[in-house]
């Protein structure tokens, strides 16, 4: 319904006045840009009856460049045809089609993913104007900045049906995440939200990246004095993306914190839930076991029963100890990682040495996770693929701002041709893990086959106590990981 009136064809939207700019615009491919803003809307000349109307090309052309003037827009020529425009430019042309229209209804399929910022915000703008006018709009889009900046009121829709419906003055970014992934339990949001952020964040630091390279072609074109030019934008270039990079790792260091809380706090409840209850019952078991004497079979399967709660229990055990090493809180990093390694090496069969340096104290509770899932990853490499018998793993405070971990085994070591970067591709995710880590501590590392056989992984990092300045050397989060790749024939 609008105005009162039922409307039932959908072909009859455009003669109520409901108008919409799609995701993906639609135009006819070999009309120029006027005649796609004006198509079904052509300006005609007044002196000619009503069943004959004849289009005025140049108040079209005039109309046409003053719409796409107020969005900033500029074509080479007006009869550019629609199959020979970019992306971006087709979609100011179906806004500016909008525009052209009289409308009481506009609905908007987040036609930003097509868009750079500053024409995004010049649609936002766009959008306050129609509001300010009184025509309605619906603004659909996943991006809650946007959302916020414009609507009065903010619908979910989650799976086809509604799932929340919001005051936009009332509301704030956590309801409208938790009506999006269906839960309102803060720590499964919380990673959403941080997801969601740093996406948009990036994706703004590559649009205005986009941007600062469209304004380098037209200064250049424009001025001719290249190199000053070229020096400029380039600059603006990689300070945006520095600042993506930065927002990137930031998101990432965040959703690991948030991982490894989350899974304390599931290996705490399967500890004090689940396995506290299954040993409870197996003390009902034996109870039962002991009133059954005298009867042989159901002992058995009592007997039964009870093995089987205990091989349970000691897997539910090992699944915590994934989760979370156990004595990591209250012993530390040296005493977890001997607990974890002395598990590894019974059930993997690898002989495994571990030596920690005296000097190698207690560190913060996230340096000493980081450290124990690098170690981690490491070893199960060694088992996937090393083929080794041995490993060593050796801990080292280097020097007061440095620590060192090393990863050796005795196994096939890397093939001459081991590209890094190829690992995804292939599926491999175990080294890109461990170097991720590495490099969110802001540290090095370096892989090298020994000389014998087997290979050597060296990890170097900043001690924690030192400051941003005795750092200098090492990359900072944000910069690109040094990762050293030396492959030598056994």
């Amino acid at each position: 319904y609008l105005e009162g009136r039922r409307l039932q064809r959908p072909f009859q939207a455009q003669a109520h006045g409901i108008n919409v700019i799609h995701q993906e615009p639609e135009l006819i491919e070999q009309l120029d840009v006027t005649s796609n803003i004006f198509l079904g809307h052509e300006t005609s000349w007044p002196f000619f009856p009503r069943w004959l109307q004849i289009p005025n090309q140049r108040k079209m052309d005039e109309e046409a460049r003053q719409l796409l003037l107020s969005l900033d827009v500029e074509f080479s020529s007006l009869q550019e045809k629609a199959v020979n425009l970019s992306s971006e430019k087709r979609q100011l042309v179906a806004i500016a089609q909008v525009m052209a229209r009289p409308s009481k209804v506009i609905l908007i399929d987040d036609p930003s993913l097509l868009l750079s910022l500053p024409y995004q915000e010049r649609l936002l703008g766009l959008v306050r104007t129609w509001q300010k006018k009184g025509i309605a709009v619906l603004f659909s889009s996943h991006n809650l900045d946007h959302l916020f900046a414009v609507t009065d009121r903010i619908i979910v829709v989650r799976q086809g049906k509604m799932a929340g419906d919001f005051r936009t003055d009332a509301a704030n970014r956590e309801r409208i995440v938790a009506a999006l992934v269906g839960t309102a339990d803060q720590q499964q949001r919380t990673p959403v939200i941080w997801a969601l952020d740093s996406y948009y964040r990036a994706r703004k630091q590559a649009e205005t990246l986009r941007h600062n390279q469209m304004l380098l072609r037209r200064d250049l074109k424009a001025q001719g004095n290249l190199n000053q030019q070229l020096v400029e934008q380039l600059a603006h270039q990689v300070k945006a993306l520095d600042s993506a990079n930065l927002a990137l790792q930031d998101a990432q260091r965040r959703l690991l914190t948030e991982r490894e809380q989350e899974r304390k706090r599931l290996a705490r409840e399967l500890h004090d839930q689940m396995i506290q209850d299954l040993l409870s019952l197996n003390y009902d078991l034996e109870e039962m076991e002991a009133k059954a004497k005298g009867l042989p079979a159901l002992q058995e399967d009592f007997v039964e029963m009870r093995h089987n709660i205990r091989a349970m229990v000691e897997d539910l055990r090992r699944i915590c100890g994934n989760l979370r090493p156990p004595t990591i809180d209250s012993l530390g990093l040296g005493a977890a990682l001997k607990s974890y390694l002395h598990d590894w090496s019974h059930r993997t069969g690898i002989e495994v040495k571990l030596e920690i340096d005296d000097n190698f104290g207690r560190l913060p509770e996230a340096i000493e996770l980081s450290i124990f899932r690098i170690i981690q990853e490491g070893v199960n490499n060694i088992w996937k693929h090393a083929e080794a018998s041995q490993a060593e793993i050796v801990l080292k405070q280097t020097s007061p701002r440095m620590l060192s971990i090393s990863i050796a085994d005795n196994g096939i070591g890397l093939q001459t041709s081991f590209d890094l970067g190829k690992l995804s591709d292939a599926g491999h995710f175990g080294l890109l893990g461990l170097s991720e880590r590495v490099a969110l501590l802001g540290g090095r590392m370096q892989f090298r086959n020994l000389s014998d056989s087997g290979l050597l992984i060296n990890v170097e990092i900043p001690h924690p106590r030192m400051t941003p300045q005795e750092q200098l050397g090492y990359p900072l989060p944000g910069e690109n990981l040094p990762i050293e790749v030396k492959v030598q024939q056994n």
